[in-house]
């Protein structure tokens, strides 16, 4: 008589062996109904397996995340079911789950169409709408791979084929078509409810460009028809907001293939980037921290003795000299800045030792994952580094912490969540020495009065870490700023201070970004706000327009004294319609319009608009700059709009 243990500590017994379904009709009418799966001592299970002894039970719903995954999931086996219905003639090869959707890569003849993805999607809602029942069975490896070569799916058998023998394979079945799966799936094809198929691209065998190219179809799927409509919206906001074409249609970047991973900043995206180091440079100084500037090129063995040779040495790129010196162009600022500490006797009384450093690194990625400002090769880091006693830990983190947060704020990031991530596999320093560092961040996480959520194995390799992840306008999240905590490179680099006892010690090196990539913050800012920066950021703060060239006049004074001022501000002269100017700087993303007419010159005023189209109405260029001072030196929290 197995009995079930539920999430809520209640038992249940049943007088033979029952299926997870069968507890879930035990529960509730409505709660069978809505199963999609179950966990059974802690595994995800098809509704039909059968529970043969004492276990604990829960059933996963859509609102489970897991419940979400096998939707996913279970979609594209429907896809793959809906293509082969309709080109009988395509092999199938894996179709896994990925962010917001899953996809499923095809071998065929010819490039699937926008009308063959009309056409599969279609089939698919009929396939769903028959209701097929899902079911598990059980094949030896190599009668599963004479299964499938019988079917002509030659890429199903070189995957099994590669499973180790005696392996037990499962396939999944839905009416007349049959997968290779591990599961747990959906119990039939009427729980799949909400889907959209998005786009098809190329993608290589096994990941490996050695291989035939496969067609690869994406998709996305939900628990209901709303929540597919909410991420169908997202998805074209995003597109709407996508960095890339904002940085060409407000000419502040572009990338090109002579330089891939790297990019060319034109004036006015310099200028924001520049704003955007002149604010950090202010807030870490505030902060104690020292700007430092440690070399681009380092002989290979200090990146041996820190452990970044052995953990990124295939992401370095590496050059030799002709007298067979091996330098490598740095991917990290952390052991220049180690150096540095290093150079001059160091005393207990001068820690904590702040330095900060706007580092241009590189890494090389893989072409195939670059991505405009996102993903690039040669990026700028606002790395900071503490170095501190074990003591001193809590009160430097803490203090980290805050002004990490408070950053955010001031570039309009209110939701962040913060993750803390533990060892990872692959790792240098003892168990004993990460048990020390783990527990010193937890304690100040405790201080600083943060939650935070576990990400398990993701620390660096050097020390656990806190990751701060943005969530955006369209509700995106973007993992930027980090905390690490390192009881290791140091000792590994030969860092030391003297202690009070005269004694040698080994500081703790406190590794910190804010920003993380200046490059990726850049591109997340633009983004979040679509392209209408703050005021206090924006290359191009203020236009003065005027209506007829009997105002020019007035309007080159008006700008040559707000640029003595210090406002990024320009004319537009042009013998232009005045609305032909407002829409052209409003699509700009100009902050504050003003034009002047003959009234405004007599009357010594300006008219003043705003990109969102909000009239201001007149006042004196005296008053329009007294505001947009306060503004200004407000970080953009309080505008004139308000």
């Amino acid at each position: 008589m197995p009995a079930v243990t539920l999430p809520d500590g209640s038992q249940r017994r049943f007088d033979r062996p029952v299926t997870v379904d069968e507890v879930a009709g035990d529960i509730g009418a409505g709660l069978r109904k809505a199963a999609l799966a179950g966990r059974v001592n802690g595994k995800l299970v098809d509704t039909s397996f059968v529970i043969e002894g004492d276990a604990n039970v829960a059933i996963v719903t859509d609102k489970d995340p897991a419940g979400l995954e096998i939707i996913r999931h279970s979609t594209a086996h429907l896809l793959a079911q809906a293509v082969k219905q309709l080109f009988p003639e395509a092999q199938v090869t894996i179709g896994p789950v990925i962010e917001d959707g899953f996809f499923y890569d095809f071998a065929f003849k010819r490039p699937f169409t926008t009308e063959d993805l009309a056409a599969i999607e279609a089939r698919m809602t009929e396939l769903a709408k028959a209701d097929a029942k899902v079911t598990r069975r059980v094949m030896g490896r190599d009668e599963a791979v004479a299964f499938f070569e019988s079917l002509g799916e030659h890429y199903k058998a070189q995957i099994i084929a590669s499973i180790p023998a005696g392996e037990q394979i499962s396939l999944y079945g839905q009416g007349d078509w049959v997968d290779l799966c591990r599961g747990p799936h959906v119990p039939s094809t009427g729980k799949l409810k909400a889907f959209k198929l998005t786009k098809v691209a190329g993608a290589y065998w096994r990941g490996d460009s050695r291989n035939e190219m496969l067609q690869r179809i994406y998709g996305t799927a939900w628990p209901d028809k709303k929540q597919l409509e909410e991420y169908l919206h997202r998805l074209e906001e995003a597109e709407k907001r996508d960095h890339r074409r904002m940085g060409r249609e407000l000419d502040f970047f572009h990338l090109q293939e002579e330089a891939p991973g790297a990019v060319f900043w034109h004036p006015k995206g310099w200028s924001v980037f520049q704003a955007l180091i002149g604010y950090m440079r202010e807030r870490q100084r505030a902060a104690g921290y020292e700007e430092v500037s440690a070399p681009e090129l380092m002989d290979i063995s200090l990146w041996q003795e820190s452990g970044h040779r052995e953990k990124f040495g295939e992401n370095m790129f590496l050059t030799e000299t002709p007298d067979h010196r091996i330098y490598a162009i740095k991917p990290m600022n952390c052991p220049g800045h180690v150096q540095i500490f290093k150079h001059g006797l160091r005393s207990y009384r001068e820690l904590p030792v702040r330095l900060a450093e706007f580092g241009k690194v590189h890494r090389y990625e893989p072409s195939g994952a670059l991505h405009g400002l996102m993903r690039v090769r040669a990026f700028t880091q606002d790395d900071g580094h503490a170095f501190v006693t074990e003591d001193q830990i809590t009160e430097e983190s803490v203090a980290i912490t805050r002004l990490i947060l408070d950053i955010y704020r001031d570039f309009g990031f209110e939701d962040v969540r913060i993750k803390f991530a533990d060892r990872p596999p692959k790792r240098v320093g003892s168990d004993e020495v990460w048990d020390r560092a783990e527990e010193a961040l937890k304690v100040a996480c405790g201080a600083a009065g943060i939650d935070y959520t576990l990400n398990p194995g993701e620390g660096a390799f050097y020390g656990p870490k806190l990751e701060f992840v943005l969530r955006d306008a369209i509700g995106r999240d973007w993992q930027c700023g980090t905390l690490q905590v390192d009881f290791n490179m140091p000792g590994r680099l030969g860092a030391y201070y003297i202690d009070e006892h005269s004694q040698k010690r080994v500081p703790v090196m406190l590794h910190r970004a804010m920003f993380g990539s200046l490059e990726r913050f850049f591109a997340i800012l633009l983004e979040h706000h679509a392209g209408r920066l703050p005021a206090w950021l924006a290359p191009v703060q203020a236009v003065v327009m005027s209506i007829t060239d009997r105002q020019d006049e007035y309007v080159r004074s008006i700008t040559e004294s707000l640029k003595n001022q210090g406002v990024r501000v320009v004319s537009d002269l042009r013998n232009e319609k005045v609305g032909f100017k407002i829409r052209e700087h409003t699509l700009q993303r100009v902050p504050y319009l003003l034009v002047a007419g003959d009234k405004e010159v007599a009357a010594h005023l300006l008219s003043v608009r705003t990109r969102s189209g909000k009239d201001l109405g007149t006042m004196t260029p005296e008053a329009f700059f007294e505001r947009l001072r306060i503004e200004l030196s407000s970080r953009g929290r309080r505008t004139l709009e308000d």
